[in-house]
């Protein structure tokens, strides 16, 4: 059964089709209207560049900029080139300033003062604010913070609060909290809607306001705004200078899109294929990237081969012990990589301090034995009843607690140290994680083998 994207896909395909002097043009209408634009923009990552472009013409400017929020990088910046200025323009005068700025960053720099021109024309407050957030680097608070926000000075009762914001509610975008500042911008407190509502008329904002409110510079990078959000459990973050004047908030919505896209990151840079290094790198840049570490995983993997051959005999004496080395390595392996994508996501979110790395690292090794001591009595009894010797079963399991074990270090301890080094953890230490493991159990598993071969036949 198709699904709702692919039907939708498939509706605007058809309306494509039809020239404008036979219905082209309703027939486009009557799809889209009463459809939701997160909805409109997945069936568009469906179809072709110039059908997206042909979908995007007809939709009403609130539509287009909800769309343009939700479709991929590469898709954006096509329909930002290939659609009239104008009507980007008419598009962006309708979002959240944070938002516009995000939508214009995909545009060549020629192609952004184009549009930067035209919302000027329309709308010079939004065009300012636009460019104020363009000024920052990428992925700071500065880039994703909004300029529309509640404020008042401290002396402002709840009554007028109130107000103003039932006067001014459709040209903010958020609502939650009232700002306190003075006279030049500074920032005094912060209290929430709550507070407000819950207070009697004549209360000042000095009387129910938090008088030292949580805050961050505009270069604060955009990771650590989401783990503050979450931190403190706030649904907006204020972005203060130096001198601390009120700049912008940075709203937990925003944050999510943040949070859900570093852990898409990491899952990516976790697998070795960074989404967003492929889409802004040749595939020679991305393989000069990836292959030291690839390369440094086969070095590693070249010792366990090193210790396959050293007791080769071994292996061709008691055959079956081959049977059972992809079963260790595959097992190890997965304990490895849960462990690493475990510290992985730690650093990222704030639960891992490199502080603390022996706290995390002896807890991972009780977890790592509790697992191995399990895996390996069960692996062990299989391969003493597979080969009808005990002491086969005691080589099988003794090797799987060794390597599941190593895995589990290794596991903790190479994003740790990758962190501490400069290196991107998700990157490496998928492979070194494998490799180290795969050598330990190795060599732990033929070992055994060699003590107890004339048991083992």
């Amino acid at each position: 059964m198709p699904t709702l994207e692919e039907t939708l896909a498939d509706q605007l395909h058809e309306a494509l089709r039809l020239p404008a002097a036979d219905g082209g043009g309703l027939a486009m209408q009557a799809v889209l209207s009463p459809q939701r634009p997160a909805d409109i923009a997945a069936a568009m990552r469906r179809m072709t560049m110039a059908e997206a472009l042909g979908a995007f013409a007809w939709l009403s400017n609130q539509q287009a900029g909800e769309v343009l929020n939700d479709i991929d990088p590469e898709l954006t910046r096509y329909l930002i080139e290939n659609a009239p200025p104008a009507r980007i323009a008419d598009v962006l005068d309708l979002m959240p300033s944070d938002n516009a700025a995000e939508v214009i960053s995909e545009a060549g720099l020629s192609r952004t003062e184009d549009i930067l021109r035209e919302l000027e024309a329309q709308a010079p407050g939004d065009a300012e604010a636009v460019r104020a957030l363009l000024a920052y680097p990428d992925r700071t608070a500065g880039r994703i913070m909004t300029h529309r926000f509640a404020s008042a000075r401290p002396t402002t009762t709840a009554g007028v609060i109130l107000a103003i914001l039932h006067r001014r509610a459709h040209e903010l975008d958020a609502v939650s909290n009232v700002y306190a500042t003075d006279p030049e911008g500074r920032l005094l407190g912060v209290a929430s809607i709550r507070d407000v509502l819950a207070a009697s008329a004549t209360a000042t904002l000095a009387e129910i306001m938090t008088h030292e409110p949580v805050t961050v510079g505009p270069e604060e990078a955009q990771e650590e705004v989401a783990r503050a959000i979450a931190r403190y459990d706030l649904s907006a973050l204020p972005v203060v200078d130096s001198d601390g004047l009120l700049l912008g908030i940075v709203t937990v919505d925003d944050a999510m899109d943040v949070v859900v896209e570093e852990l898409s990151e990491d899952f990516f840079r976790f697998a070795g294929s960074d989404a967003d290094e492929m889409d802004r790198r040749t595939p020679a840049q991305v393989a000069r990237l990836r292959l030291p570490w690839l390369m440094g995983t086969m070095a590693i993997e070249l010792g366990a081969g090193a210790v396959i051959s050293r007791f080769d005999d071994v292996l061709v004496n008691v055959i079956l012990l081959a049977s059972f080395m992809p079963v260790i390595s595959a097992i190890s392996g997965n304990v490895g990589l849960q462990a690493a994508a475990i510290v992985v996501r730690g650093l990222d979110t704030g639960h891992v301090s490199l502080r603390h790395w022996g706290k995390q690292v002896t807890k991972e090794l009780s977890t790592s034995f509790l697992l191995a001591l399990a895996c390996a009595l069960v692996l062990g009894t299989i391969g003493a009843i597979w080969s009808q010797h005990i002491p086969f079963g005691i080589v099988i399991g003794g090797a799987l607690l060794c390597s599941m074990m190593t895995a589990g270090m290794m596991g903790s301890i190479i994003p740790m140290l990758s962190k501490r080094l400069g290196f991107d953890p998700a990157t490496t230490a998928g492979p070194f994680e494998t490799a180290f493991q795969d050598v330990i159990g190795f060599a732990v598993f033929l070992w055994l083998a060699s003590l107890l071969q004339q048991w083992l036949v």
